[in-house]
């Protein structure tokens, strides 16, 4: 069992993983992680044409105000929408930690497919927001306020929109009956795709330099999707949007 060390000394801090704060813990800690580094860049790139040379706008700069805007609506998400649907969660359904680690295959296996299923519920809802207008107006223009991609765009929405994708992440774990470390990997690694893609940066080594055939789409994918809003509506894969003759892959 590969991964029994690593889960043992989770199950150590059982406290704190039963605990109703843990998820908005957790979430916000893991997301703002993988935004500091893209927020370091673009601190630098207005200094280093070596770091501009990677931007996907690069006449465009973060404006400090943003950042705080950006930061505040997440908090704010967080701590009035998401905290007390975690609260009631955990009231209704206790957090029951098995004592055995998954098998590594099985965890990367179940990863895949919450990660795919995610992309098609995401494609789809997207999509809809898109496609009819009370719903764009209403729900979905605020996150496109920003034309100009940077990482703590990825949670400038409101709480609609902040809850519907919120639950397609919970809900697809829990249907696949996947451990509880299997859920954890899934939400890190789905956190990490979504920062990479409003990121604002073509990076060497971006996740879609590295899965074959434009499989993914990645940063550039998305930003196109920012300055031609009728295009790119999946958020990782790209196979949904040559499905739907929605795929852009140049400016």
């Amino acid at each position: 069992m590969l991964l029994q060390p690593l889960w043992t000394f989770i199950l150590g801090h059982s406290s704190l993983l039963g605990s109703p704060f843990f998820p908005v813990i957790f979430s916000l800690s893991v997301y703002l992680s993988f935004c500091l580094p893209f927020l370091l860049l673009d601190l630098l790139s207005s200094r280093w044409a070596l770091i501009r040379r990677y931007k996907l706008q690069p006449q465009s700069s973060v404006s400090w105000t943003s950042v705080w805007r950006c930061l505040v609506l997440t908090l704010y998400n967080h701590l009035i929408f998401i905290f007390p649907l975690t609260v009631l969660n955990w009231y209704l359904r206790p957090v029951q930690l098995p004592e055995q680690a998954p098998p590594l295959a099985r965890l990367l296996a179940q990863v895949l497919v919450c990660l795919l299923l995610f992309d098609f519920q995401s494609f789809t809802w997207h999509l809809l927001h898109h496609k009819i207008p009370w719903l764009y107006r209403n729900f979905h223009k605020l996150h496109h306020s920003n034309t100009s991609t940077s990482a703590l765009t990825t949670e400038y929405s409101g709480a609609w929109e902040t809850l519907s994708l919120g639950l397609f992440a919970a809900t697809n774990p829990f249907l696949l009956g996947c451990h509880p470390l299997t859920e954890m990997a899934f939400f890190v690694l789905n956190i990490w795709l979504s920062v990479e893609d409003h990121c604002g940066y073509d990076l060497p080594w971006a996740t879609h330099r590295l899965v074959p055939l434009s499989l993914y789409g990645g940063a550039r994918h998305h930003d196109l999707h920012h300055l031609k809003s009728m295009y790119n509506y999946a958020p990782y894969f790209t196979h949904w949007d040559r499905l739907a003759g929605t795929l852009c892959t140049q400016d």
